[in-house]
């Protein structure tokens, strides 16, 4: 998943080896530069802080997702997408769990990595065929975050070959989001039925014309 072929593969591979080996907060760019191989300075022209590696990241692990996650079927509900979806997020994070849990021990997260995170609840619900659109979106990638957030700390410590506990955790809080993005749909639903109609009579209506000012009666010619 990670080309490192080029220097910034080099980089983030070298960021997630040190994560393996220690605590997240501890490494250093000049440590990652080391490890990677490459001067401060060549770090720099690709990553301006350990956060916009994670970010990075977290944009391969979304491709490979979704190069992985199956199609859905015309008959599955959104629940069982989803949980085919994240199940395929976790294999793909499967090979970087010791890193992940001393990053995500660090408990740290700038705009890049959390705008990241965001971006990854969006291509999760759009793999699983739900709409992301507007603010109804936005909010379905909201109360998916919560979801994924919970049971991602489960996945970091299941050590069950098969992930029993990882698949019994995600089924459980799927199943109770599920109630709440329903009741979400219809609020939603109902806030945009209220602006189809309450707008065009604000925006739709026509300013009245202001009478205009008569011309002054033109001067007679100097006799």
């Amino acid at each position: 998943m990670i080309d490192t072929t080029t220097p910034k593969g080099r980089i983030l591979a070298a960021a997630l080896a040190l994560a393996a080996e220690r605590s997240w907060r501890e490494i250093s760019l000049a440590d990652i530069a080391e490890k990677a191989g490459v001067a401060l300075v060549e770090l720099k022209a690709s990553f301006d802080s350990k956060a916009e590696m994670l970010a990075a990241f977290s944009g391969l692990v979304d491709d490979e997702m979704l190069r992985r996650a199956p199609r859905r079927t015309s008959d599955q509900s959104t629940r069982d997408a989803l949980f085919e979806v994240i199940m395929s997020r976790f294999d793909t994070l499967g090979p970087y769990r010791a890193a992940l849990k001393s990053i995500a021990g660090s408990g740290f997260a700038d705009i890049a990595h959390l705008r990241a995170v965001m971006n990854a609840q969006h291509w999760m619900l759009a793999a699983a065929g739900v709409n992301t659109d507007g603010p109804a979106g936005v909010a379905r990638a909201a109360g998916l975050a919560t979801v994924y957030a919970s049971v991602f700390r489960t996945w970091l410590d299941d050590e069950d070959p098969g992930f029993a506990r990882t698949m019994a955790a995600l089924d459980r809080r799927l199943r109770r989001g599920e109630s709440a993005l329903n009741r979400m749909d219809e609020v939603c639903s109902g806030a945009q039925r209220l602006a189809s109609a309450i707008l065009p009579s604000i925006f739709g209506r026509r300013a009245k014309p202001q009478p205009q000012p008569e011309a002054p009666a033109p001067t007679p010619p100097a006799t």
